[in-house]
């Protein structure tokens, strides 16, 4: 650590110690963010896969979200794009022969089994799993191994509790990164940014199914749920594994998209679509990611 930063850490961990950084002014709580950033950045991630140097892009040029998550760093253009390499926050430990000993059902079941009913009363409901989800949903998803399965069964000492005695999935894909220390890693399908992909989609193939190309809004049916295509299947940026909470809280951010952009449209009336799209997405999702916070 450079005395630079050493000095910078002081300065963060003292504000944290006092719990005041969000009553500093707002100049002085955005350097404060910037620098917490910064050392998060520099010692508490490992980068996984070719960074390249030196300025990549002009932040002017990309005034608004891409497609697929791109040109959001000046520095690596491809930073938190759709098929990143996950970071890591400490080195990869190979002990395949050791991944199941103790079995994670074992440890789920006796750490996570309830032996009362704890009422949450009026603190947590289902609503708090469909936001979960649709926030899960905006931000990661490993790109899968199609070509085999996996099963997991369950141990006898937990089978008699385990709701699911064995099920099956595709094991995460493994992609050679260039790096001599970390030599493979795993790619996420979605864009990690808080850019509202749950809804707009992580590349521009789902952007393309998802708008209507007028006046910047999305589509919605006429009774304020998804639409759904030929096949039946709903028309929204992410649809995997998707339930009604996930796809009630699409509609809701898709409506308020609409809504912005007939706001912007009646105050700025020479914009056009591209135009409105862009700034309604924008607005749009600045709104999702208060909402957690409040």
């Amino acid at each position: 650590m450079t005395i630079t930063d050493a000095f910078l850490f002081l300065m963060v961990h003292s504000v944290d110690k006092l719990g005041i950084w969000h009553r500093l002014p707002v100049i002085l709580g955005l350097i404060y963010l910037a620098v917490r950033r910064h050392l998060h950045q520099q010692y508490n991630l490992i980068n996984v896969g070719k960074t390249p140097s030196g300025v990549r892009c002009s932040p002017g040029d990309y005034p608004y979200r891409t497609a697929d998550g791109s040109y959001n760093d000046p520095f690596n253009e491809g930073a938190g794009s759709q098929g990143s390499f996950f970071g890591r926050n400490i080195m990869p430990v190979h002990q395949t022969d050791k991944l199941m000993k103790p079995d994670p059902m074992v440890v789920a079941t006796k750490l996570l089994t309830r032996t009362q009913y704890k009422d949450t009363d009026k603190q947590f409901n289902m609503i708090a799993a469909s936001w979960i989800q649709f926030m899960i949903h905006d931000w990661i998803d490993h790109m899968e191994n199609t070509n085999q399965k996996v099963e997991l069964i369950a141990p006898k000492e937990v089978a008699n509790k385990c709701p699911l005695s064995s099920f099956k999935f595709y094991p995460t894909r493994e992609f050679p990164t260039g790096f001599y220390d970390i030599k493979s890693g795993a790619k996420n399908i979605r864009t990690p940014w808080w850019d509202g992909s749950v809804i707009y989609g992580s590349n521009k193939e789902r952007l393309q199914k998802v708008r209507t190309f007028t006046d910047g809004k999305l589509k919605i049916s006429e009774d304020g749920l998804l639409q759904q295509d030929e096949d039946g299947i709903p028309i929204s940026g992410d649809i995997r594994n998707s339930w009604a909470g996930v796809s009630t809280l699409q509609a809701l951010f898709i409506k308020e998209h609409n809504a912005v952009c007939d706001t912007l449209k009646k105050e700025y009336p020479d914009l056009n679509d591209e135009e409105l799209y862009r700034y309604a997405r924008l607005v749009n999702f600045c709104c999702d990611c208060k909402d957690p916070y409040h």
